[in-house]
């Protein structure tokens, strides 16, 4: 087993391990990403915020993203079977100089992109290897082995650790980190479905969010005639089901007379999937020679759609944490991570506070 060295190492190539790769790699560094997948793969979490323009922007690949998109002006809420109709939030009347609109996506099309600009941009970027070990090194840097889709073992040692693995939580999970949020725990069960009513004129690219009895259900509109839908809803209504998943999510939908009357004429165009415990916190977000990024280290809900928006975010603020280590300055790197520890706390904790309340009456 050869082993390869590299400046950074980055487990997951997701957006936030793309993002921080990319620009990382702009400073001048040799950095290698490793993913246990092939794009294009499926994913959820299609509905991108206006704040993410700003950081496509800066990689490069706002257009390319443009091209894919739906323009989302905004979202709209309903409560359910209120007979009150839904009402709609526009970006464009958000304080602040956030952009006034943003996208829905297929994160296979979107992951896709930001993993061909990582690659672009020079970034070692390795896809069907799947890490299995991650030691400390007397340096304190990292030796990271992992094993590709042949069976083969690979081993690099890096200066720095990057843990972007999305809900796979490697470190978290390995260290016994990862807690479930117990303030906030809930399931989720969706799918794609062609030939579902949009909302009419400019608004047809928004959102939709209704709330029933037990959760709120997602409608994002997709190119191509596609929707994405889900509820997310307590794990308990989630056991409940005693049908197929499909069976149980259009149950759920028709059980609105909003949500079935757009559905009406609907078909599926994928099985209905379920996630479940769905929040949770690491105890950990940096150390040293590593730093957590995106869902690796935390994960709260997908209304808002902050999930996207807060791993890119993390990953761009991580690179001065990284840059800090790589200097030797280690009074400057425990800033840097002190610094980056309270800005994604407060980012988490601000889309937090709203969803805690999502669902209560007087929201």
């Amino acid at each position: 087993m050869n082993m390869n060295k590299t400046d950074v190492i980055i487990i997951g190539g997701g957006p936030a391990g793309t993002t921080f790769g990319s620009l990382m790699k702009k400073q001048g560094f040799d950095v290698t990403l490793l993913e246990k997948s092939h794009h294009p793969r499926f994913h959820i979490g299609e509905s991108l915020l206006p704040m993410n323009l700003p950081i496509l922007e800066r990689l490069g690949v706002l257009d390319q993203v443009k091209a894919i998109g739906v323009v989302k002006p905004g979202a709209d809420f309903t409560v359910g079977n209120s007979q009150t109709g839904h009402q709609t939030f526009r970006f464009r009347h958000a304080l602040g100089d956030s952009p006034g609109g943003a996208f829905e996506v297929r994160r296979s099309e979107f992951d896709h992109i930001l993993f061909k600009n990582c690659t672009k941009t020079g970034v070692n970027t390795h896809e069907g290897m799947k890490v299995t070990l991650v030691e400390g090194t007397k340096d304190k840097g990292h030796t990271v082995n992992a094993i590709d889709e042949n069976g083969q073992e690979h081993r690099w040692e890096a200066r720095f650790l990057v843990d972007a693995s999305g809900r796979d939580t490697f470190l978290s999970s390995k260290n016994g980190w990862k807690k479930p949020n117990r303030k906030h725990a809930s399931a989720a069960v969706f799918g794609h479905f062609k030939g579902v009513k949009r909302r009419p004129g400019a608004d047809q690219g928004n959102i939709s969010v209704y709330w029933f009895d037990s959760g709120w259900i997602w409608m994002i509109p997709l190119q191509d005639d596609v929707m994405s839908i889900g509820a997310v809803s307590s794990p308990e209504y989630l056991k409940t089901r005693t049908g197929s998943l499909d069976e149980f999510l259009m149950s759920t939908l028709n059980s609105l007379s909003e949500t079935k009357e757009r559905i009406s004429g609907a078909t599926a165009v994928m099985p209905a999937q379920a996630t479940g415990n769905y929040s949770y916190l690491s105890d950990r977000m940096y150390g040293p020679g590593f730093l957590m990024v995106g869902d690796a280290y935390a994960f709260i809900d997908p209304v808002f759609s902050s999930g996207v928006y807060l791993a890119m975010h993390a990953a761009e603020r991580g690179v001065p944490v990284a840059k800090a280590w790589l200097s030797g300055n280690r009074r400057r790197y425990n800033k840097a991570c002190r610094l980056y520890q309270r800005e994604i706390k407060s980012g988490i904790s601000n889309f937090s506070w709203f969803i805690y309340r999502f669902t209560t009456p007087v929201m």
